[in-house]
C-alpha cells in the first residue's frame, strides 16, 4: 500500500476529488494548509499599508492506495490540478506499512 500527499490549489480540489472517483479511489482525507514553495508568497495593500503574505492557503490531500493504482492516482492529481502557473504544488508518495479498521478489524488491502 502506498500513501499519496499532495499540496494543491484550494480551488482544484473538487477537479481532483473527481478525478480521483473515477480511477477507483474510496477515500481521501482533506485538511486546510497554509505554506509556500518556490512561489516565496505576495505582497497585498491593505487600507493603504503594503504587508508581506508568507504563508498561502493550500489544501492537502491524503489517500491510501493499493500499489497498482500509484501511477494513475498521480496522473489524475496531476490533470486535475495543473493550471501551468507557479504555486500548482507537489505529491509525494510514502509506503503504509499496515492499515487497520477500526469499525470491523479488517488489515491492510481489506481495510481501504
Amino acid at each position: 500500500m502506498k500513501k499519496i500527499t499532495a499540496i494543491i490549489k484550494p480551488f482544484k480540489l473538487e477537479d481532483v476529488r473527481e478525478e480521483l472517483s473515477k480511477v477507483g479511489v474510496k477515500g481521501i482525507t482533506v485538511t486546510e494548509v497554509k505554506g509556500f514553495g518556490r512561489q516565496k508568497g505576495h505582497t497585498e495593500l491593505y487600507r493603504g499599508a503594503e504587508y508581506v503574505i508568507d504563508f498561502l492557503p493550500k489544501v492537502k490531500l491524503e489517500a491510501v492506495v493499493i500499489e497498482s493504482q500509484v501511477e494513475e492516482c498521480i496522473e489524475a492529481i496531476t490533470n486535475a490540478a495543473r493550471t501551468g502557473k507557479i504555486g500548482d504544488g507537489k505529491i509525494f508518495v510514502e509506503t503504509v506499512e499496515r492499515a487497520v479498521r477500526i469499525r470491523t478489524g479488517e488489515e491492510n488491502d481489506q481495510a481501504l
